[in-house]
């Protein structure tokens, strides 16, 4: 802390912010207003402090960065940091071998934080290959064990960027960055009463980042609020020459020009009710209360938008087949692109033994035993059933189902809410390779019988979880969804309002714990 003023007389002189809830732009004024200086901050989210220190004495000599500089943030597992930063920024994946790995460099979405000034933390326990090992609990990995809801004991806290959502619900970050083939970016957003954004295919890189699928997978951010998940978007759009997928991208907006409160406006928002199919009355009361509010808001709410293909959709095994062949091209691209790996660690066969070699650590009895999908991708290849899938996929998920739907019905989004719509609207989007913004709705209510959620003992739904409103749209249609969760955000502020997190999940550490006498 700058000045002669004890942390008592800071204390007294104004408030500090609850980093339970603190947003980056209110931890950005308190650095530039001298209230506590990067290296506090840093303290109380467990980092590396000489990194801190340098951004400090940088902004003391040259000025800031930006928003983003001196912010400490998380990355998901799967996405690289540099090898020489030590093993708690080295891992990726959460399996025992991928220690050994030794990356290039950062991933491209990683390089874009550090030059903008942020100071990264550390790594989120996530589900192992990305929830798509087998039939293995959401939030398991051999490296980092079970990630559980911080809202029920033993609650479901969704996959596969699920430590990114509980580490975001219960404040151990400013911000985090997540990646999504099909809900791993909203589904654990939704059940941890945080915002997701799962970007369109191409709108970031995914360059260093442990793939699923070249069709589907895309990196997002997880934070706390719609602006913060704005502003990480803001820096980590643009292209790379490396990644196909991006260089087709159209000119990157302003993300945080979005946040607008009068966004729905004169705009039409369709509500695709066969998508939702939800026995909890509960959820199905929340979701009608918050096309309401939207219709406060000035949006025209269009309910019913169904979409023609609903059950051709719901039917289709087309996405497996892509995801099955995809693992395996993308993950034996990643090894044989590392600057240097195990000698017994060639290609996804490889990782499937090593699993079988080392069987108490990466398949534990009696949830963890499971990696039938890892031996599924083994056994596939790339023929003609594979690239006729991809093209069916696209079909159904985009001219054929969300396109088509929006120009149906002459809608500028549709409006879902998960976890009821995740098995179809999801997979849609995922397939599409669309956008979705999920932001807080509400909570199970306390009477809820907890549901087991096979073959674990976590529960799905539960008394006090979390389930979220989801903003869906076309192609690059960010800017948009982004308005309207806003909108919808300001408006109800759901998440100040509702439910804390059990309260031994909850940190106890805040600033003026760690601050300097």
């Amino acid at each position: 802390m700058s000045g002669d003023m004890s942390v008592q007389e800071v204390s007294r002189s104004f408030q500090l912010p609850d980093l339970y809830e603190a947003g980056i732009a209110e931890l950005q004024q308190g650095l530039e207003r001298a209230h506590f200086t990067s290296v506090d901050l840093v303290k109380a989210y467990l980092a590396r402090i000489e990194e801190a220190a340098a951004l400090d004495a940088e902004r003391e000599n040259n000025g800031t960065r930006g928003p983003l500089h001196g912010i400490p943030l998380l990355l998901k597992d799967n996405i690289a940091t540099l090898h020489e930063e030590g093993n708690y920024l080295r891992y990726e994946y959460d399996c025992w071998y991928v220690p050994a790995f030794c990356v290039a460099g950062d991933a491209p979405v990683a390089a874009k934080l550090r030059e903008a000034g942020e100071i990264f933390i550390g790594k989120t326990n996530m589900s192992e290959w990305a929830n798509f090992r087998g039939q293995v609990p959401s939030g398991f990995s051999g490296r980092g064990g079970q990630t559980v809801s911080p809202y029920y004991p033993n609650g479901d806290p969704s996959g596969s960027s699920s430590g990114n959502g509980v580490a975001m619900a219960i404040g151990l970050a400013a911000g985090s960055l997540g990646s999504e083939t099909y809900g791993s970016i909203i589904s654990p957003s939704s059940r941890n009463n945080i915002v997701g954004i799962k970007p369109t295919v191409g709108l970031a890189s995914r360059t260093r980042v442990i793939p699923i699928s070249y069709t589907q997978d895309t990196v997002g951010p997880m934070c706390r609020s719609v602006s913060d998940a704005a502003l990480l978007l803001s820096f980590i759009a643009g292209k790379d020459e490396r990644d196909e997928a991006t260089r087709s991208q159209p000119e990157i907006p302003d993300y945080m020009k979005a946040l607008d409160r009068h966004a729905p406006e004169g705009k039409r928002l369709g509500v695709p009710r066969k998508l939702i199919k939800e026995t909890d009355n509960l959820i199905e009361e929340e979701f009608n209360k918050a096309l309401d509010i939207l219709r406060s808001l000035g949006a025209e709410i269009v309910d019913p938008t169904d979409f023609r293909n609903t059950e051709e959709l719901k039917a289709s095994e087309y996405q497996s087949l892509v995801l099955t062949v995809e693992l395996k091209l993308g993950v034996n691209k990643y090894i044989s692109e590392l600057r240097k790996r195990p000698s017994n660690i060639d290609n996804l066969a490889d990782v499937i033994r090593f699993n079988n070699e080392n069987k108490e650590k990466e398949i534990p009895e009696p949830y963890h035993t499971d990696q039938s999908q890892l031996y599924k991708s083994e056994d596939s290849k790339a023929d003609e059933r594979y690239y006729e899938a991809v093209k069916k996929d696209y079909e159904l998920g985009r001219t054929e189902g969300i396109d088509a739907t929006l120009k149906e019905f002459d809608l500028d989004a549709i409006i879902t809410v998960l976890p009821s719509s995740y098995g179809c609207a999801t997979k849609a989007a995922g397939i599409a390779g669309y956008p979705i913004v999920c932001v807080p709705l509400g909570f199970h209510a306390g009477t809820v019988e907890p549901t087991p959620n096979p073959p674990t003992p976590l529960h799905n739904e539960a008394p006090d979880m979390a389930f979220g409103l989801c903003f869906m749209g076309t192609a690059y249609s960010e800017y948009q969804l982004i308005g309207f969760a806003y909108a919808f955000e300001q408006a109800t502020q759901v998440r100040l309002k509702g439910r804390k997190a059990i309260p031994e999940a909850i940190p106890k550490t805040q600033l003026k714990d760690v601050m300097s006498t």
